[in-house]
Order: structure tokens, then sequence, then C-alpha cells
């Protein structure tokens, strides 16, 4: 999964507003060269993208040898910053078919576009991502006022556009829009774990968690019933004789199970629909999805108990076949014919956890 590019526009803001902005974890940070001039200082250490109206303002970034990326509607002042070794960022509002037309074909030689357009609907937006696909090395950038519109846009058309610039003078927004940037892939270490035993429980309560996503064949979410870690529990995209598959959904656990989100756990009693967690992949890539719904029944329990990175652990999943285990190289194990010595994919961690974060304290847990 590409990770989308986030920029925020600082050009209409006051110095105090940018010193706010930028403690926020943009990508870049667009200002005008007449900002920089006058506050060297205050972007230092940050990756900018600096706006160039006139050949004469990007002389005076050459003669200081700013290490920046040139953004200008003048291909005039482009084309000099290409030749001096610049990447160029190729900014245009389109109003209307025409600019659309210009900036698909004028865009195409340079690293980035950032566009800007003015109608609610995505179809500009849609003509660009089509035009521009077969071009690798370019992105193309959508301007946004609202952590709100950057989620839609960033999925048009399935992968959306490689990234959107910020843009409003509410502060409190870009702040916010800054703050939600986390990651939306990670890679996590996986370790080997070896079952000790397995125990049949009497009833209990077991939740399913539909996801909005398709979700792989080797990926699942990790669950367990302590802190100190939890086992890889695969989606429902292996073979069922008597239903349907179910390529959005992992049947997780009992209620009381722990379930990775990121850097934080949640229980599974806690999930609604729209919450965020994690899902993982044998390999340990992990990526965010979102919960369509949580569906809590009664079911038979089973209890695995693993070792894994000098340890032991517990899972509690239902107790039936078509419960699936990720074993490593991808192997799916059948919960309930699981033994003893069978090894499973699973997640180590030290520490307790409070209200879901992960605290260094002694924690004895059973």
């Amino acid at each position: 999964m590409m990770e989308n590019h986030v920029w925020v526009d600082c050009t209409q803001l006051t110095q105090p507003e940018i010193d706010r902005v930028l403690s926020s974890c943009y990508e870049r940070y667009l200002i005008d060269s007449k900002q920089y001039s006058n506050n060297k200082e205050t972007f230092t250490g940050k990756k900018l993208v600096l706006r160039c109206e006139t050949t004469e303002e990007l002389q005076e970034l050459l003669e200081e040898k700013v290490d920046c990326i040139v953004m200008s509607n003048s291909s005039e002042v482009l084309r000099a910053a290409k030749t001096a070794g610049y990447k160029t960022a190729y900014f245009n509002q389109v109003t209307d078919y025409e600019r659309l037309k210009h900036t698909a074909q004028v865009g195409i030689q340079y690293d980035h576009v950032l566009v800007q357009f003015f109608d609610e609907t995505n179809i500009p937006l849609e003509l660009l991502i089509a035009t521009f696909q077969k071009y690798k090395t370019m992105q193309l950038l959508k301007y946004v006022g609202s952590y709100e519109e950057m989620q839609v846009v960033l999925h048009v058309m399935e992968h959306g556009s490689d990234g959107v610039v910020v843009q409003t003078r509410d502060v409190e927004e870009l702040v916010k829009c800054g703050n939600l940037l986390e990651k939306t892939t990670d890679k996590i270490e996986l370790l080997e774990g070896e079952v000790l035993s397995i125990e049949h429980l009497g009833a209990g309560h077991r939740v399913c968690v539909d996801t909005t996503s398709i979700l792989k064949e080797n990926e699942g979410m990790l669950i367990g019933s302590t802190a100190k870690g939890g086992i890889l529990v695969s989606s429902e995209t292996h073979h069922l004789p008597y239903m349907e598959l179910r390529p959005f959904r992992v049947n997780a656990g009992a209620i009381h199970s722990y379930i990775w989100n990121h850097e934080q756990t949640s229980y599974l009693s806690e999930l609604r629909a729209g919450s965020p967690v994690w899902t993982v992949d044998t390999d340990g890539n992990a990526r965010k999805v979102y919960v369509g719904r949580v569906k809590i029944e009664t079911r038979p329990l089973l209890k695995i108990t693993v070792a894994v990175g000098g340890d032991t652990i517990n899972t509690i999943v239902q107790d039936d076949w078509h419960i699936r285990i990720l074993g490593p190289g991808a192997t799916v194990l059948n919960a309930s014919c699981l033994k003893k010595g069978d090894k499973v994919m699973a997640y180590k961690l030290s520490g307790g956890r409070h209200v879901g974060i992960q605290i260094d304290e002694y924690l004895d847990e059973k």
C-alpha cells in the first residue's frame, strides 16, 4: 500500500499561526519566498515547498541553495528550477474543462501537480488521476480544506490522488489534520509461537469483527487475553463447506480479549462501527481498517495457550473448525484441530496496559 503525501499550505497564515502548524506532522510545508526570507530560522529542519512567482524570486533561492521543492504556476520559473536541479511542482486552479486539459498537458513535465478545484464533484480529479496514472515518477496532489475532505480525496478511484495540500485559515483545523496524520501502514515483528495446550471451555460471548475492507488470505487480527501478546487469528478467506466466505470478517475471539491497534490495544467489547483497527499479515505488514459491524453471540469457546519469546500467552476463540489460526509461511490451522507442538504466528510485548496504552510497570496476568 502506497503512503499518501500530505502537505500544508501556510502562505495565507501569519507567523504566529505558522508556528502552531509547524508542531504538527505534515510531510512538507508550503510557504512563499518572502515568508522564508523573513523567518529562515523558523523553518530549519522542515521539508519545504517554496512558491515562486517570478524568476527573480527563484534566483534568490538559487543563490542561497535552499533545499526545497519549487512550486509555481509559471512554466518559465519551473523550467529554470528544473535546469538548476530542483524538484518542481506545477500549480493550477481548475475552474472549467479547458483549464483541466491544460493542467493535464503541462503537468506531465514536472515532479508534482498541485491542483485546486472549486466544484463539489470529484469527476475532474478522477480525470486527472486517470491521465497521470501511467507517469510513475510524478505525483498529483489536490487542495483540501478539512480533514473530512482529505479522507474522501485520498480514496477517489480506489487509490485516490497521490496526496493532498491542506489549506484553510482555520488553524485549529490545520492542527487537527496534522495531528491525525497517523500511519495507515506499519511493520511489526511477529514471532513463531508453540502451542502448549488446548482447553475446551464452556459457552461464552465471542466477537466477530466485520471490517469495511477486503482482507487477504494471510491476514488477520492479533488477539490475546493478556497484555503480554496475542496470536494471529485469520480472516474468513478460506474454504468453508457449508457457507459463503466473509473476506471482510475476523471471527476474533472472546469478548474480554485485547485486539492490537498500532501501538495501543482495545478490548473487543469496546469496538463499534467506525472504530479503527489494525489487520496484520503473516509477514508482519500491518494496516489500519475500519469496523463496519461488531457481532456478539454466545458460542462454545477454546483456550489456546502458546509459548512465545520466553513467555506464555493465551487466546480464547470460538471452539469450531472454521476458526482459523495463521502459522509460519501463511499456513492455515483449524482452531479445533490444534494440538500441542503446533506453530502459530504470535506477537509478544513487555510491560502492562493502562486504558490500552503500554506502560512500564510490574504486571502479572494469568
